[in-house]
């Protein structure tokens, strides 16, 4: 079995903000205290002076995205210093449940796809002849942009008329080699294979289907100009056809599963949704413990904290949260239900008794455990390298605040190489160690290093620009 790995979570989800009343208190004693991480504390003046010091933008995203960071490899820190390699049971499963509530799943999906029935291969030409699935070849003649006025494209469409007269099914490949302006299809003779309807503008599947296979259209104007089109016949086709009908039956039968399975937990997204996953996707770790409703259903309700854990453990790459922040609100109910799936599927498979075999719980927890000791090394925090620092805890701790500073000012002057410490490490660190941020020292703190920046800008004398940071910072939304 192909050994799982840890997934690589967003930069902003790697910190806890989570508190207790006497901590809470305990902060708000220390008026200049931006964020504490076990008992290390970022200053106002101290996070004012490390981006005003950087090329990072002075915006409050920036701000907040710096002080997670400290914050998170403060709780590497603190853990190295106590000598806690976070290498237990209790804090892979707790770190890995992501990972493991996607297999589970997919088990379950897996048994229950496995009873839908396949199509029966002796109706395949009589649904292809009745466009469930559609195949052609085209000859694009372009469209003149706007502005060159009608003459030219009168021109243009009376050429695809012409060849719309006289090309044949013997010389339609030729022809578009020859004359179609798609890049994308003229050399395999204008050839799209097999296709859903749908998947091209309407005007095109409507010429595909005002004639039978083999058959050749007359001229059809959509937004990219005018095509000559030519309708695939079956013997053409056959072997692509049997290929995409399978999964074209095994989609249909999904959604009905899928659409079943919603409709009995009744489905119902709040109204206030949209405001709220928003704020989460912006600042997912402000929701960690949020109990506030975004939908409820008969199996349960989704909540901002459940929310805020379902979207931290989506990969970076996948850009979820900006996805979120830019979409109008009107998507956002789609988005929650697609959530929401995932919950009940789980659920399902909580009733259906479906586990991972012993493989696969040793293979997610010593992911688990090789992952977090390699990012305790490389930053320096294992309890191995933290040994010598000290004879005693505090020590061990001091030492380990300054070289997470030390690590960050490098970082930020691109003299260090970014680790990313991910989010089923986080989670745990987050559920071990007491942690908090300020937001509104982050705002004086912002407002400290715009003063501070300005001043050195007032003064500087020419030299060579810094290069940039290496923190990652999110775009201006």
């Amino acid at each position: 079995m192909t050994r799982l790995r840890l997934i690589p979570i967003a930069l902003v989800a790697l910190l806890a903000v989570s508190s207790c009343g006497a901590f809470k208190d305990a902060m708000t004693a220390h008026v200049n205290v931006v964020a504490r991480a076990g008992n290390q504390e970022l200053t106002i003046d101290r996070l004012a002076a490390l981006m005003a010091g950087s090329e990072m933008p002075l915006r409050p995203d920036a701000a907040r995205m710096l002080t997670q960071l400290w914050v998170n490899y403060q709780l590497v820190g603190q853990a190295g210093a106590k000598g806690d390699s976070l290498a237990t049971i209790a804090n892979a499963d707790m770190g890995m449940w992501s990972a493991v509530a996607q297999l589970r799943t997919r088990k379950y999906y897996e048994i229950v796809s496995a009873d839908w029935s396949a199509p029966d291969p002796s109706t395949y030409e009589k649904a292809y002849n009745d466009g469930e699935l559609l195949a052609a070849a085209h000859i694009l003649l372009s469209k003149e942009p706007e502005g060159f006025g009608p003459t030219k494209n009168d021109s243009i469409r009376r050429e695809a008329d012409r060849i719309a007269a006289t090309v044949t099914s013997a010389t339609f490949a030729r022809v578009a080699r020859q004359r179609s302006q798609d890049p994308g299809s003229k050399d395999r003779g204008g050839d799209y294979g097999v296709f859903p309807r749908g998947q091209m503008v309407p005007e095109f599947d409507a010429g595909i289907l005002s004639v039978p296979p083999g058959g050749i259209t007359k001229v059809i104007e959509t937004q990219f100009g005018y095509h000559v089109i030519r309708r695939s016949t079956w013997s053409e086709i056959r072997d692509q056809f049997a290929e995409s009908y399978g999964g074209l039956a095994a989609q249909r039968a999904e959604s009905v599963f899928f659409e079943g399975m919603e409709r009995g937990a009744n489905i119902q997204v709040r109204s206030s949704a949209p405001k709220l996953v928003k704020a989460i996707a912006e600042d997912i770790d402000a929701y960690r413990d949020d109990k506030s409703v975004i939908a409820t259903t008969r199996r349960g309700n989704l909540t901002a904290a459940r929310m805020a854990a379902w979207m931290a453990a989506f990969p970076p790459q996948s850009q979820i949260r900006g996805q979120v922040l830019q979409a109008p609100d009107s998507l956002i109910p789609l988005f929650v239900n697609n959530i929401m799936r995932s919950e009940l599927l789980l659920k399902a498979a909580d009733s259906a008794g479906i586990v991972l075999d012993t493989t696969e719980t040793a293979e997610l927890r010593a992911a688990f455990y090789s992952g977090a000791s390699r990012i305790m090394r490389e930053l320096e925090l294992s309890p191995e390298q933290l040994a010598g620092a000290g004879a005693n805890r505090a020590e061990r701790e001091r030492a380990a605040a300054a070289r997470v500073d030390a690590y960050i000012e490098s970082l930020l002057k691109n003299n260090a190489q970014y680790i990313e410490v991910p989010e089923q490490m986080a989670i745990v660190l987050r559920n071990t160690y007491e942690t908090r941020v300020v937001t509104s020292a982050l705002d004086r703190a912002l407002a400290e290093a715009t003063r501070l920046r300005a001043a050195a800008d007032s003064t500087a004398v020419s030299a060579p620009a810094l290069p940039p940071s290496a923190v990652p910072m999110p775009a201006p939304r």
